[in-house]
């Protein structure tokens, strides 16, 4: 009704003040139309433009996706290098915000859940379904929940990115600043310098103790079964074939004594020669036994000990030589001030038969954060390179809470785990302090999935839970290569059913897990939303 009475106005206008009036009012809206429209141009222009920082290039450290301005920014240890536009989720199925990183990259990647879509240069940061590929940009947000990027883009940057490399998704436009703070690692150069060559020592010390554990149990087995003729089972049964043998002893005397034809006795006699060859060779057995017994059953419970003392050796060994060779990698520390605990992991890079590979993961403990029920934010640290100090650090903030800061002044990280990562702690390592809990997407073939709570997530919502694993151990392969014995269990802690996530179609895998973990964004208590729950435990460091 206002528009109508608004136009009417203006008709009347030109009415009354006549053709040269109406030509110049014309013409002013036509040029603020144009004016408009190119101003409108131009910006959806810059937009979609790529860009290469201006110098080389390192190797990616992490990815920084940014809802609100649809564009992604890769960064190497010495800032921006590759930025291009973006195409996110739509509404109702929004791209999640929150920490992820790479755990599967697919050249030629065809969609499972949307009629075999194509998904080019495919960089898989959850295993529900959300990833980074190359695709068409409208200019908006039009995917299902994956990032698009240009084609020609995705491309380059495919062969330049591993499998770990982090990727944050900003509600806003977030990037990475220089931090320093005497709580983030300081590796010790001494422990540096030595870690090469006692991950080496280790790994030939757990080698040789596998093969001694082998031979252990090889000797065991011989024993157990050479003894197994002396247990008082198998005495009692050589006992009743000696007793069998002098009962025919007997017969054949009756038999000799009663024969009345010398062809009679004749054949008795061969009876009774037979009889007591066999009773003496069973007595011979029997006796042999009885005075065997103790011996062979001792050096029996002597080789079980001793292949359960290998055993064990090579268990100690293997762990020690594990330890030693994460060591060497990118350490990732994650801090939730909605569980209270601390968790660590670094890539095995041991691959996993379903995609991706397999992430340790065997450090988890209670952490103190001072004023638990206040919000900390949730805050991403990572070393970029070393310097003379240690390590360079930047921080990324994604959502408030305290300031990068006063949030790590607020962590107390026990000195043990202290002592276990930092002497040794290299370029790409990081430390995320999130009031958020993980989500159950963080699994044993992904590093940290955390979403923001207080963000749309219906990426998440609009996919089926991954489906669970019907047992509750994941065991990486056994190849001695001081990650093969790495093993890990998964449960939810509100139930004893264990959970694990293997890849869709996985043909072991029960049906799918009753209680779906997407729970409302707008729960009660956004900083520990239902259904983001972490169902993961690993004592075996």
């Amino acid at each position: 009704m206002e528009n109508r009475t608004t136009t009417a106005q203006i008709t009347e206008a030109m009415r009354r003040w006549g053709p040269p009036a109406f030509v110049t009012f014309a013409a002013m809206v036509t040029l603020a139309s144009l004016t408009g429209g190119a101003a409108a141009k131009q910006q959806r222009l810059a937009g979609t433009i790529e860009a290469t920082a201006p110098r080389a290039a390192g190797e990616p450290i992490m990815a920084i996706v940014s809802i609100s301005a649809q564009k992604v920014t890769f960064y190497d240890a010495d800032g921006w290098i590759y930025r291009a536009p973006v195409s996110s989720g739509v509404k109702g199925r929004e791209t999640p915000a929150g920490v992820f990183a790479l755990v599967e990259k697919d050249k030629d990647h065809h969609s499972t859940m949307y009629d075999d879509a194509w998904m080019p240069n495919m960089q898989r940061i959850t295993w529900n379904g959300v990833a980074l590929h190359g695709g068409p940009l409208p200019g908006y947000a039009a995917s299902h929940g994956c990032v698009r990027m240009p084609y020609d883009f995705a491309e380059k940057l495919f062969d330049k990115t591993r499998i770990g490399m982090r990727v944050i998704i900003a509600p806003n436009d977030a990037a990475p600043v220089d931090f320093t703070h005497p709580a983030l690692f300081v590796p010790n150069a001494q422990a540096m310098a030595d870690a090469p060559a006692r991950a080496e020592k280790l790994s030939r010390e757990a080698a040789d103790a596998a093969k001694v554990a082998d031979e252990a149990k090889k000797a065991s087995a011989a024993a157990t079964k050479e003894a197994a003729m002396f247990t008082p089972a198998s005495l009692r049964k050589l006992q009743q074939i000696k007793t069998r043998a002098d009962a025919a002893v007997a017969l054949a005397d009756k038999t000799l004594a009663n024969a009345k034809t010398d062809q009679a006795k004749a054949r008795a006699e061969d009876l009774k020669q037979k009889a007591v060859a066999k009773a003496a060779e069973a007595t011979t057995q029997y006796e042999a036994a009885q005075g065997d017994a103790k011996p062979k059953l001792d050096a029996a419970a002597a080789a079980k000990d001793a292949a359960k003392a290998a055993e064990a050796k090579k268990t100690d060994t293997q762990k020690a030589a594990t330890e030693a060779k994460l060591a060497l990698e990118p350490v990732s520390v994650y801090i939730s001030r909605a569980t209270q605990k601390l968790y660590v992991r670094r890539n095995t890079h041991k691959p996993w038969a379903d995609g991706g590979e397999v992430f340790d993961s065997s450090i988890e403990v209670p952490v103190t954060i001072r004023d638990p029920d206040k919000p900390i934010g949730t805050h991403i640290y990572t070393a970029m390179a070393r310097n003379d100090a240690g390590l360079r650090w930047t921080e990324v903030t994604i959502d408030d809470g305290d300031n990068a800061k006063d949030a790590l002044d607020r962590v107390t990280i026990p000195q043990d785990v202290l002592d276990r990562i930092a002497p040794t702690a290299v370029p790409r390592s990081s430390i995320i302090i999130s009031d958020e809990p993980l989500s159950a997407e963080t699994n044993y073939r992904t590093e940290f999935v955390a979403v923001l709570s207080n963000q749309p997530q219906g990426g998440f919502i609009t996919r089926k839970p991954t489906r669970p694993t019907e047992t509750d151990d994941m065991v990486a392969s056994g190849d001695d290569d001081g990650f093969g014995f790495f093993t890990q269990r998964s449960w939810n802690p509100q139930t004893p059913t264990r959970y694990g996530y293997p890849q869709y179609g996985n043909p072991q895998a029960p049906t799918q897990y009753g209680t779906p973990y997407y729970g409302n964004p707008q729960a009660a208590n956004p900083r520990r939303r239902g259904g983001q729950y972490y169902w993961q435990s690993q004592q075996d460091w």
